[in-house]
């Protein structure tokens, strides 16, 4: 006898529930969040999914609207209809009640229509709505995201020295230095109260007091305006007193506390940082002169180096003199390469000591697209080389006045840290011939061996994108930095700008004052050591933080190994 027939009603129901698991665990992994949706902040290239995902919501909760509306609108005729007969019947009941018809009808709304009616109000249209609500929101960014894009603003507005209502109202950029200075800012969308509120609290769990004065009292600003919020003038006079409190600004403080409890006079914290701030006042009048003058508005920053980073980006600093400029040139340039001798490249010189150069329409709009194409897919968090391990890492961050610092693996002490706000992906030459027809062009123009390069990496910068002042090279005391490449140590960069930016994102040189500013189509190049193998450190770079506009770049890091014969060693160890 065969217990397994497909008729056994325990085997079938055991199949039914197999099926059922199955499915559910197939709906539960083809929705699982996808590691590379990760940080949308750091790359706007990625960033543009959200667009089309809040477009799909907003057509799916106007179909919800409209569903909603005509729904009412039945409900509405039938009350109308309904309105208008009882209020004759009710004139006289019975009289009305005498007519067939009428008595008729009475009988079949009762008993009929407003059955149908009760159905028509239970029914739910909102089911297609939240169905697309839940799944869409495997996708949607998360906190991070929203502390990212929100710390972005505030470095923005310390590097381009930017006053909060210029961010909140969106008004014209103070810069005429850019190359993309004539461009007016597009789509402009003003910040809410809620909006510079919600800034302020990112800066306060920071405690980071001086952006929180900022916002808040940005946001108190917009609400003394007239502007209509969700938030209380009382709560954000609180955080304001607090935060300026922590600067030392006691005086200030007392007042803003003062006007918190005139709104809200049984607020009890308020009430005794009243008493508070007037004993720390006090005891200040009784201090020296000197020490009452000082002011603890802003931190200094301690290093010069942040500072010239910033003036560079922002088209400040030093300048080039004239009979230096006077020597830079703008030639056609074939490197001897039979293939470019009838249609040489247009080269331009950049600076001098370094040497950086810029190819004009080295790359086609063709290229630029097929390149975003084969790497917004792969788009990963940007890494830094840890210079201890070698091992590339993610470069975290975090937004304050004070210079940002890191623990050094080796010493435990406190050191600088790199940040790189990006996301970047690896591009082999075998993946596509545009990749490989872009390797032996950059070959053709350098003259130096491409198969010991690393491989393309293309990288798309997020909100406020940037990377901090860095070598491109490993210098003695990172022995180990490409070891595991076996390739010898980074001899040039080459650097592909796949996209105009209205604003910010220049290549900056901090140790010279050398400022390169993205321009779609070219290329900019540089050796990151001297021909006796010694590291070049005037070469330190950095990426500004991108202001307006998206920024796309793809980079080719040639090393040493193959060069030998391309590039000779000399024998003076800073011979150029």
């Amino acid at each position: 006898m065969n217990f397994y027939t497909n008729s056994d009603p325990v085997l079938v129901r055991l199949r039914m529930q197999v099926c059922s698991v199955c499915c559910i665990l197939l709906v539960i992994f083809q929705f699982q969040p996808s590691s590379a949706h990760n940080d949308f902040y750091t790359s706007i290239g990625q960033m543009t999914d959200l667009v089309y995902t809040e477009k799909d919501l907003v057509s799916s909760l106007k179909d919800y609207i409209q569903a909603e509306e005509s729904k009412l609108e039945q409900v509405k005729r039938w009350v109308e209809m309904l309105d208008s007969l009882t209020s004759t019947a009710m004139q006289d009941p019975e009289g009305f009640l005498g007519h067939p018809v009428n008595a008729f009808k009475l009988m079949k709304r009762l008993n009929t229509e407003w059955g149908n009616v009760e159905s028509l109000v239970l029914k739910d249209t909102s089911n297609e709505f939240i169905s697309n609500l839940t799944v869409q929101r495997q996708y949607f960014p998360r906190d991070e995201d929203q502390i990212g894009a929100a710390k972005a603003l505030l470095r923005l507005q310390d590097t381009y020295k930017l006053d909060s209502n210029t961010i909140s109202y969106l008004v014209d950029l103070p810069f005429t230095h850019t190359p993309m200075s004539a461009q007016r800012v597009r789509y402009k969308n003003p910040m809410t109260v809620e909006d510079c509120f919600e800034l302020g609290k990112v800066a306060y769990t920071e405690s980071d007091y001086y952006h929180t004065q900022l916002w808040m009292f940005q946001a108190l600003r917009q609400l003394e305006d007239g502007e209509e919020s969700s938030i209380n003038k009382a709560t954000i006079l609180d955080y304001l007193s607090y935060s300026l409190y922590q600067q030392g600004q006691v005086q200030r403080a007392l007042d803003y506390t003062k006007q918190l409890l005139q709104l809200e006079p049984d607020h009890q914290r308020a009430k005794g940082n009243v008493n508070y701030f007037e004993q720390q006042l006090e005891k200040q009048r009784t201090e020296s002169a000197a020490q009452e003058g000082t002011k603890q508005e802003e931190e200094m920053d301690p290093v010069p180096e942040r500072n010239k980073y910033e003036q560079l980006c922002r088209g400040e600093g030093i300048k080039m003199t004239p009979r230096r400029w006077s020597r830079l040139f703008c030639r056609y340039h074939h490197n001897n390469n039979p293939f470019f001798l009838l249609g040489p490249m247009k080269q331009e010189d950049e600076w001098d000591r370094p040497y950086i150069v810029r190819y004009h329409n080295i790359i086609s709009h063709d290229e630029i697209e097929k390149v975003k194409e084969l790497a917004k897919p792969r788009l990963r968090r940007a890494t830094i080389s840890n210079p201890i391990t070698g091992i590339l890492e993610t470069a975290h961050y975090r937004i304050s006045k004070r210079r940002a610092t890191v623990h050094d693996p080796q010493t435990g002490q406190l050191t600088t840290a790199q940040y790189r706000v990006s996301k970047s992906a690896w591009l082999t030459e075998y993946e596509h011939p545009v990749v490989k027809t872009l390797n032996e062009r950059i070959e053709a123009m350098t003259g130096l061996e491409m198969d010991t390069a690393e491989e393309l990496q293309v990288a798309n910068y997020g909100v406020g994108g940037q990377y901090e002042p860095h070598f491109d090279f490993g210098r003695k005391d990172e022995p180990d930095a490409f070891k595991e490449l076996g390739t010898g140590n980074r001899i040039a960069t080459w650097l592909f700008y796949m996209s105009d930016v209205a604003a910010g994102g220049a290549t900056v040189f901090t140790d010279v004052g050398a400022a390169v500013w993205p321009k779609k189509g070219t290329a900019v190049f540089w050796y990151n050591l001297f021909p006796s193998g010694e590291g070049d450190y005037s070469t330190r770079h950095a990426a500004c933080p991108v202001l307006v506009g998206n920024k796309w770049v793809s980079n080719k890091w040639i090393h040493e190994r193959g060069q030998e014969f391309r590039r000779p060693c000399t024998l003076g160890e800073v011979d150029r």
